[in-house]
């Protein structure tokens, strides 16, 4: 069964960082891509950045320069670093697997990110 758990959510000031984790398992997570999407209220859900197995990344253009994904194949988790935050970063953050340009099939429960002061 695949399990994908998000952590790291949570009320930042704008400016602020947070980072996001997603332990996978279930899956053959080192060969396959991650990525973070995220949806905000009456919106479309959104590529936020995405990581291939071997390290190359794809950021959407509204956080590059701000936003990190990495990953760690010995623990099976992939991070989403997000520093300068802005009020229009809030949302709910998902994880996803299994695909880079378009998502994979499998997605975690989903962690709310919000900014404001």
């Amino acid at each position: 069964q695949v399990q994908l758990v998000e952590s790291g959510g949570g009320l930042v000031q704008p400016g602020g960082s947070l980072r996001l984790s997603c332990a996978a398992s279930g899956i053959i997570f080192s060969i396959l891509p991650m990525g973070w999407y995220r949806q905000a209220p009456g919106k479309q859900r959104e590529l936020v950045a995405a990581i291939t197995s071997s390290g190359n990344t794809n950021y959407a253009d509204s956080v590059k320069g701000r936003f990190t994904i990495a990953r760690d194949n010995a623990k099976n988790t992939v991070y989403l670093q997000m520093n300068s935050l802005k009020p229009e970063d809030t949302a709910v953050y998902y994880c996803n697997a299994g695909g880079y340009v378009r998502p994979g099939n499998y997605w975690g429960q989903g962690t709310q990110v919000t900014v404001s002061s």
